[in-house]
């Protein structure tokens, strides 16, 4: 398929009314979307503010500081992959972040899906403004993406496959990548003890699926059903705590080198990273 036809597709996608697309969210996506939506709102961020009560449902934003070496190996990451052209999903996008970085990195089309109105409202706006021509935003079900089957070279997954239910994320993943594409995902990692009981103290950051959904190994595991599984790492075993002592970030990054590579105590980590290969086609 061609970027004209999957242009089309996409226009199609976006002719489907609310009503409609409301009607085919289950209670739990339901859910997803009113958070999200609140989430993404800057009005509400500013309303928040306002009346004190930003530390409440953003307090945990302080801790994402500390992930300058993560961040920049996804950086990286699409960088190499999109540097050949191709097409790029940023899977459920959020702000659409990671599908900029693709389009400004040489990706044929930079795609971006999401289940909330109000971040694909968001992400439409910065592409105007950076006059990013190379991207498309739509409203879309992570689960039921109503893209074709093959159409999509490489894809993003930071921080959302545990807001969705795996035994079909996963499927329809494998469905649009191309043979031989690859996916990276990012994700908080459900090990951690101190980590758990500051979600489990902070209930008004996350919604109950999430909570409940927090990924470990045995979901990469269960991946490896759909893909082959490629290069798996390991991110800031100690280094979340400068998130709320930022004098002690650097000699805790030095500490989570170490740590990040000893077998067992790298589970610990707050975040991970894993490829998804989809195999090439038998002949």
């Amino acid at each position: 398929m061609n970027i004209i036809e999957l242009n089309n597709v996409i226009n199609e996608i976006d002719k489907i009314g609310d009503d409609v697309w409301l009607s085919s969210l289950e209670d739990r996506k339901l859910k997803e979307l009113e958070f999200h939506n609140k989430d993404r709102d800057e009005s509400v961020v500013i309303e928040l503010k306002a009346n004190d009560t930003y530390e409440e449902f953003y307090g945990n934003k302080k801790y994402y500081n500390v992930t300058k070496r993560s961040s920049g190996y996804v950086e990286d990451w699409i960088e190499v992959r999109c540097k050949s052209g191709g097409v790029f999903l940023d899977y459920a996008c959020g702000n659409g972040e990671n599908a900029m970085k693709a389009a400004k990195a040489g990706a044929d089309l930079a795609l971006g899906l999401d289940i909330s109105n109000v971040s694909i409202g968001n992400c439409r706006q910065s592409a105007a403004d950076l006059g990013l021509e190379n991207t498309r935003f739509f409203q879309a079900d992570a689960e039921n993406t109503k893209l074709p089957d093959n159409s999509v070279d490489t894809i993003i997954c930071s921080g959302m496959l545990h807001h969705l239910d795996l035994s079909f994320a996963l499927p329809e993943l494998r469905r649009i990548l191309k043979p031989g594409g690859k996916l990276l995902a990012v994700e908080a990692l459900d090990y951690n003890p101190a980590i758990k009981l500051y979600r489990y103290l902070t209930p008004a950051m996350r919604t109950d699926w999430e909570k409940a959904h927090i990924l470990s190994l045995a979901d990469v595991a269960f991946a490896a059903r759909f893909f082959d599984i490629g290069k798996t790492k390991y991110w800031h075993v100690v280094g979340y705590v400068a998130g709320k002592f930022p004098f002690l970030r650097l000699p805790l990054e030095l500490i989570d080198k170490a740590l990040e590579k000893i077998p067992y105590v790298q589970r610990m980590a707050w975040i991970f990273t894993f490829e998804l290969i989809k195999p090439q086609i038998k002949e």
